[in-house]
């Protein structure tokens, strides 16, 4: 974060910083992997919307989704990637100096 102005905001991912997104990734720092429709219920989402954001999340390299079979059922897990558990702690850092700052 920018020493000189502590309030800098520019620096926070907004791929990360969307509601939606920011629940399936704090989910996912924890839970990893993920299956689509207990994360879909974690985040209170819907299976249309969670599948949106998590292709976002999955073009900027964050996440990655595997579907299998289970049984004859098919079956989605979603995994946080390398990339995304970094970008993930450098967003939780971002926003403990922005709430540093404020104090």
């Amino acid at each position: 974060m920018d020493n000189e102005n502590p309030f800098d905001h520019s620096q926070i991912d907004d791929i990360i910083h969307g509601r939606l997104r920011l629940g399936v990734m704090a989910y996912l720092s924890s839970v990893s992997p993920a299956i689509f429709g207990e994360l879909r219920d974690k985040v209170g989402a819907t299976d249309g919307n969670l599948s949106t954001h998590l292709k976002k999340l999955e073009e900027a390299g964050y996440v990655r989704q595997e579907k299998r079979f289970v049984g004859k059922k098919p079956q989605t897990r979603v995994f946080l990637t390398d990339e995304g558990r970094k970008a993930w702690l450098t967003w939780i850092d971002r926003m403990r100096g922005l709430m540093d700052a404020a104090e």
